[in-house]
């Protein structure tokens, strides 16, 4: 516990010393530099985006020629110019349409953050959690170019299997990822999505 205790200290010390909101900056840091999925220029969606590390780093990557959209329920204040927020429930019905607005229609990466609220019943956050998953794969459908690159937090739990199964068939590559700025004894596991080919299930879009 003492090893855990101090990796997150040395996250939240190298969050606070290079201006990012949180230490889950470096979860997306990390991902990115092994599988370097945002580019300058992209068109990148967020959702679940507060306290809004993810953005930071988003903004910094897609420079300014990009565009960066942060969806949460919580509100965020950005000034940067190629960030725009969203506040909102993911399950707004308008929520792709407003989306689809920001975006000219196009995103080339999809990030997704999400958790419940937590109320500490495991079982019960788990399924809450996948419904936020497959919602946001929903909204794929209408946001995501073809072959686009999407990354998404899991709890891992007893539908797990049917999330991987979501994933392979809307994506060409699927690969778990379990970045070295999350505890190790965390449930939370990211994967890494990689050429977007859609599923064609909207569900009430």
């Amino acid at each position: 516990m003492r090893l855990q205790e101090a990796r997150r200290d040395l996250y939240r010390r190298l969050a606070k010393e290079q201006g990012y909101k949180s230490r889950a900056a470096f979860k997306l840091i990390e991902a990115v530099d092994k599988y370097e999925f945002i580019k300058d220029g992209d068109v990148v969606v967020d959702f679940g985006s507060a306290p809004g590390g993810w953005l930071q780093v988003c903004s910094e990557l897609v420079g300014e020629h990009g565009l960066v959209v942060g969806v949460d329920l919580a509100g965020l204040n950005f000034k940067e110019a190629n960030v725009r927020t969203v506040r909102a429930d993911v399950n707004r019905p308008t929520m792709a349409e407003e989306l689809i607005a920001l975006t000219m229609g196009r995103a080339d990466v999809v990030l997704s953050d999400l958790s419940p609220t937590i109320s500490g019943v495991w079982e019960l956050d788990h399924i809450r959690q996948v419904d936020l998953t497959f919602r946001v794969l929903d909204l794929c459908e209408v946001l995501l170019r073809p072959r686009g690159h999407a990354f998404f937090k899991t709890f891992e739990g007893e539908r797990s299997a049917e999330v991987r199964q979501r994933f392979r068939n809307s994506f060409a590559v699927v690969r778990p990822y379990k970045p070295p700025a999350s505890r190790s004894v965390s449930s939370e596991l990211y994967y890494y999505c990689q050429g977007w080919n859609g599923t064609g299930q909207t569900r009430g879009l």
